[in-house]
């Protein structure tokens, strides 16, 4: 099932809440964690997807590192909200 199809699917099923059985909500929510857990990432446009590869070229990095370059773009502009790291799980993986 494609991922429109199943957005669609959820959707009829919160407009019919008060109808659906707890099983077929069971089902559905396993669907959307299923679906959720595969995501490789954002299908892009071939044209994007191309740029983004070329720009990783003439970088001579990874598009994994492209994807970092951005994110660090993205939080610097303020785009994105800037992720913190967390003292405590950094502590506690080095002991």
């Amino acid at each position: 099932m494609i991922r429109r199809s199943f957005a669609e699917e959820l959707e009829s099923a919160a407009d019919r809440i008060a109808d659906i059985t707890r099983a077929v909500l069971q089902v559905i929510l396993r669907r959307a964690a299923l679906l959720l857990r595969n995501v490789a990432g954002v299908p892009l446009e071939p044209a994007i997807a191309d740029a983004l590869d070329s720009i990783a070229t003439e970088m001579g990095i990874g598009r994994s590192d492209l994807q970092i370059v951005l994110r660090e773009w993205l939080e610097t502009n303020a785009y994105l909200p800037v992720r913190t790291i967390d003292e405590e799980s950094e502590t506690n993986g080095s002991a």
